[in-house]
């Protein structure tokens, strides 16, 4: 994993790899993050065509003060380092994603799992949208494109990308999907928006 992380392309790679027509090859790295419990390892899971890396530990009492667990009350595993899958997309662009752990005291991960990245897509719960406060923070403060998918639950009310984008004062430029991060082609698809967004992003 570490020899194909060295060699994930910058977004000026992406860029010239968009615009050459012999399109050769390319690997790229991009983040998962969001909140506890939004659904980050199912996301890797579901878009993963290896075996994916997950670092799940169960939960004990010790956490109950500092996990809240009141809306994924089913939960009894947390991510305490990183997931990792691997996806090739249009036959040429392989996308190496890391999954970020979401709780608070597991953030120091956080510059180590972003370094080379070209974009992250935050993972968004509706019960609960200020978790995802942190993810947006800090993208925008280290200039990192990304784009929202909000991972609706059963059960939940549906609401519209522009009442997200609202309720989190998001950049107009900013995409915003809804999805299921359970469903391989809604969680492909926040990946080839996020893709299609850090192109656009990128300078040139």
């Amino acid at each position: 994993m570490d020899s194909a992380v060295s060699d994930v392309a910058t977004e000026e790679e992406l860029k010239a790899w968009q615009l050459d027509r012999t399109r050769a090859p390319i690997a790229t790295k991009i983040v998962v993050a969001g909140g506890f419990g939004v659904g980050k390892t199912t996301f890797v899971g579901a878009v993963s065509e290896i075996p994916p890396l997950q670092t799940e530990a169960m939960m004990t009492e010790a956490s109950t003060e500092t996990d809240d667990l009141s809306a994924t009350p089913q939960k009894t595993t947390t991510t305490v380092a990183m997931d990792y899958g691997r996806i090739t997309l249009d036959d040429d662009l392989v996308l190496y994603i890391f999954g970020t752990p979401g709780q608070q005291r597991f953030w120091f991960m956080w510059d180590d799992l972003v370094r080379g990245a070209i974009g992250a897509v935050v993972l968004a719960d509706t019960r609960r949208l200020p978790d995802c406060f942190p993810a947006l923070d800090y993208f925008e403060s280290c200039g990192l494109p990304y784009v929202v998918a909000v991972n609706h639950f059963e059960g939940t009310p549906t609401f519209q990308p522009d009442d997200v984008r609202d309720a989190l004062t998001l950049p107009p430029d900013v995409p915003v999907l809804i999805m299921d991060a359970r469903k391989r082609n809604t969680a492909v698809e926040s990946l080839l928006a996020l893709v299609r967004h850090a192109l656009d992003a990128s300078p040139g």
